[in-house]
């Protein structure tokens, strides 16, 4: 496996990490075994990187991942998680004292006196542009709660706005062949400050794996059943904001330009990885043998340059009309 610096906290973390937002249960049912299995087939691939957040699975994911972590270790791992989305503080009630009270539980869960790296969890627009939020979050590091804060965000203006910070470690954001927007400002800029990117929904939701078709069905409990169109949150996190039968469509037109050899969804995490602005790709999985296969990108030769042109031909004429929500 592969390492990239992660600057501000001044390791080498996996180029390929394990996102965990399905070790809650938030994609169906997982037993806590596959769980245990998933993240046990991590630590033996060689992944050090592991995103997670106190919404996911009300804690569940937390929990799982401390529990696994602590049997190998937890000095071998940069640990990250995520808060701001709980119901005592989404949308309009951020307060200092909550949101460490959130931190707080986050820690027990987890097994940890410190988080390596806490993220605010796609939080307003305006929370962020007010800007007490990072204050608080710097109060919780020099405490030792946290070794250094990022953000996750839904937008290019988000992400702007979140690196006027200049102690901004990270910035998580949705990239991939169907969402490439933040190639365009967000990535020249985090490199000019030294902010560490980590792409979300590689795969866009699954339709980058080049598997799924109009007859998939997925469990009611799983987001890309309840969020096709933004009901429950930003339309943009379940299949990067594309209609599902207008993401198979895009996919089948996609395919022909994968090369011999290489799945799609090897194309897809190769395609990310090959711009080095990116720190890490958190790729999640919900069996082990998937984490075999993502982890194994790492060890693949960079995409041919005339491919990338095709690619981004590809998604300026044939996708990025078809995108919704915010970029």
């Amino acid at each position: 496996m592969n390492k990239r610096d992660f600057f501000k906290l001044k390791e080498p973390v996996s180029e390929i990490g394990l996102g965990c937002w399905q070790l809650g249960g938030d994609f169906g049912p997982l037993e806590e075994k596959t769980g245990e299995a998933i993240l046990e087939q991590a630590v033996e691939k060689g992944i050090t990187f592991f995103d997670t957040a106190d919404v996911y699975g009300g804690g569940r994911s937390e929990r799982l991942l401390g529990k696994v972590l602590k049997r190998h270790g937890r000095e071998r791992f940069t640990l990250a998680t995520k808060t701001g989305r709980t119901g005592d503080l989404f949308p309009d009630q951020y307060r200092r004292e909550t949101l460490r009270a959130r931190v707080e539980d986050s820690l027990k869960r987890l097994g940890t006196d410190t988080v390596d790296l806490l993220q605010l969890h796609c939080i307003p627009l305006e929370v962020l542009r007010e800007g007490a939020v990072f204050d608080w979050l710097r109060e919780l590091r020099e405490e030792g709660k946290i070794r250094a804060y990022g953000a996750s965000v839904e937008s290019v203006e988000e992400g702007l706005v979140a690196m006027e910070q200049e102690d901004l470690a990270s910035l998580q954001v949705i990239f991939n062949l169907f969402r490439q927007k933040p190639r365009e400002v967000l990535f020249p800029k985090a490199r000019e400050g030294g902010v560490s990117l980590i792409v979300r929904l590689p795969l866009n939701s699954g339709l980058l794996a080049g598997k799924l078709s109009r007859s998939s069905s997925f469990a009611e409990s799983d987001h890309r059943q309840f969020n096709r169109d933004g009901a429950a949150f930003n339309v943009g996190e379940t299949f990067g904001g594309i209609p599902f039968e207008t993401g198979l469509e895009l996919v089948e037109a996609l395919r022909p330009l994968c090369p011999e050899g290489l799945t799609m969804a090897q194309m897809a995490q190769r395609f990310i990885l090959d711009f080095p602005e990116v720190t890490t790709v958190i790729t999640g999985a919900s069996r082990p043998e998937q984490v075999t296969g993502n982890a194994a990108v790492s060890s693949l030769p960079p995409l041919d340059p005339s491919l990338h042109q095709a690619l981004e031909r590809f998604y300026t004429e044939q996708v990025a009309p078809h995108v919704r929500g915010p970029q």
